[in-house]
């Protein structure tokens, strides 16, 4: 083989490499739980793969990726940096992400394309002809993290006077609207909404008036980790990594103890 074909074949190894380890991973949940899908190149429509706003959180490895609303990577689109993205709730993303792609290196992004600043994350892929080895966990700790505070909008009738039986007989006349307007499973539907706009409308006819009152609650993640602290031995050295998910017996490592999948 001529010196000049063993170098175009190394640099196509390499650029396969590189590739390779650029890729997202999309979870079903909340905190990389619940059923995956891991893309490494341009997905234009999720529906292909039976994940169609499904997805809640997000891992990227290595290069910037684009997520957009819509198929064919139309809609609302963000930028997402290298990084472990625990809920798309906060980018207003939450189980709407219909296409992604990759964003080349080269590429100028406006830095309000992107998503907030993501947890890093380390890209424990297996790197070219590299051995790896089993090293024994010594020890795993799940750690839980903060409670959230959840909040809603619940409308309160103010004043002494509440017009109850108005509010009854506008949901019936509301009710008997709704229904003519609807057809099918539609019908069940405009039943309902129109109920409670002719309630809204008999329970008004008061002296009272009704407002809007925020209330809030605190949830305790109900005892899911947030990830597990995990401590290993290899060749007579202790080591300690961050995971997603629990470990098995062994973790598997390079020659250097550092984590591999």
């Amino acid at each position: 083989m001529s010196k000049l074909l063993k170098m175009a074949l190394a640099a196509s190894l390499i650029t396969l490499s590189t590739h390779a380890s650029a890729q997202v991973t999309f979870y079903e949940n909340d905190n990389y739980s619940g059923r995956s899908f891991t893309a490494n190149r341009a997905i234009g429509n999720f529906a292909n793969a039976g994940f169609n706003e499904r997805a809640s959180s997000v891992v990227v490895l290595n290069q910037r990726w684009e997520v957009c609303e819509d198929a064919r990577f139309s809609g609302r689109c963000i930028v997402l940096r290298p990084g472990r993205y625990p809920s798309l709730s906060a980018m207003g993303l939450n189980d709407r992400v219909s296409s992604v792609r990759n964003v080349s290196s080269n590429s100028r992004v406006d830095e309000d394309r992107y998503a907030p600043v993501a947890t890093p994350v380390y890209d424990n892929h297996r790197r070219y002809n590299e051995r790896l080895y089993e090293a024994t966990v010594t020890s795993v700790r799940a750690v839980v993290g903060p409670s959230e505070q959840r909040c809603w909008i619940d409308r309160e009738q103010v004043g002494q006077d509440r017009n109850v039986p108005g509010a009854i007989i506008g949901g019936i006349l509301g009710g008997v609207l709704g229904h003519q307007i609807g057809g099918g499973r539609g019908q069940d539907i405009a039943t309902v909404g129109g109920a409670v706009a002719g309630a809204a409308i008999g329970s008004n006819s008061s002296n009272g008036y009704s407002q809007n009152v925020q209330r809030c609650s605190d949830s305790n993640n109900r005892g899911q980790p947030t990830y597990w602290d995990v401590s290993y031995n290899f060749r007579g050295r202790d080591h300690n990594v961050q995971m997603v998910n629990p470990p098995g017996r062994t973790v598997t490592v390079n020659a250097q103890g550092e984590p591999r999948s």
